[in-house]
């Protein structure tokens, strides 16, 4: 089928390649960024990308010495960063961290909700209840409290932005070692989408990334849990490895730079095809 727009094929080329967003500017240029989880893992590679791609960044997590690491080598390269101590589990703690991006900056364009932990491998009957509480207190309650504080803020400030949250191929089908997590991170996927629909109208999209395994502390932890399950899950994945948290980070950068201008609504699986 055919769509008709009345616009010539190389008018509709020409209008593309002169677009602002083909230059060889920085893919995040002149947007500040809000990224929790940013000590380590996919969060702190997503920082470094982000100011590298000419973003300024408030980086957000619960340890201040990985954060303040983070921050330092990201000054020493030349971009532009700044760090402050977040508890997703605390709204006071999550409001007070997407204020000081805005004191910090004056704005906010893009926030990537990146931290998140892990529970205990097993099935669910063996998980305290006290776990499942923890796990969705910082994987659904904690994204959910930041992207009010963000949408609030991009509005503003900025007008129009984005907002990234990190799902996991896990939430995506049956997760019988992880069925919290898989849970939680499964609910967080319908929580981007009723966000993306919601504040659409108002140019704010709402994306999510789903992971395949990655080489962070987190899946260390469940390495040391379960022996073995790393390389389980390499032989699930057709490329036949974990990927470097970097790999994951610019899928985010992407779906928050102004090229992914018309994606909103979605998870993108960067997985390896895990889950293909």
């Amino acid at each position: 089928m055919s769509i008709r727009t009345g616009r010539r094929l190389d008018d509709m080329t020409n209008a593309t390649t002169t677009s602002p967003t083909t230059t060889a500017t920085g893919l995040l240029a002149g947007k500040v960024a809000f990224i929790t989880g940013a000590g380590r893992g996919i969060g702190a590679a997503a920082a470094r990308l982000f100011a590298r791609e000419g973003a300024r960044v408030l980086l957000a997590a619960r340890t201040e010495t990985q954060l303040k690491a983070v921050t330092e080598e990201i000054r020493a390269a030349g971009g532009t960063a700044d760090h402050i101590r977040c508890d997703l589990a605390d709204p006071a703690s999550v409001q007070a961290a997407v204020d000081r991006t805005v004191e910090l900056y004056g704005r906010l364009d893009v926030a990537f909700n990146n931290a998140a932990i892990i529970q205990p491998s097993g099935p669910m009957d063996q998980l305290p209840e006290s776990d499942f509480d923890r796990v969705y207190a910082i994987n659904l309650k904690g994204p959910w409290l930041a992207m009010n504080a963000e949408i609030a803020a991009i509005r503003a400030t900025a007008g129009t932005g984005a907002i990234v949250n990190t799902s996991s191929v896990g939430s995506l089908g049956a997760n019988p070692w992880l069925p919290a997590y898989g849970a939680a991170k499964r609910a967080l996927n319908s929580l981007t989408a009723s966000a993306a629909v919601t504040y659409g109208p108002e140019g704010i999209r709402v994306n999510a990334i789903a992971p395949g395994t990655t080489l962070t502390e987190m899946i260390d932890e469940w390495e040391a849990d379960s022996p073995g399950i790393v390389e389980q899950l390499n032989a699930q994945t057709p490329l036949g490895r974990a990927a470097d948290p970097g790999e994951v980070a610019e899928a985010a950068a992407w779906l928050l730079s102004d090229r992914a201008s018309y994606v909103t609504g979605t998870v993108l699986r960067v997985d390896g095809g895990m889950r293909a």
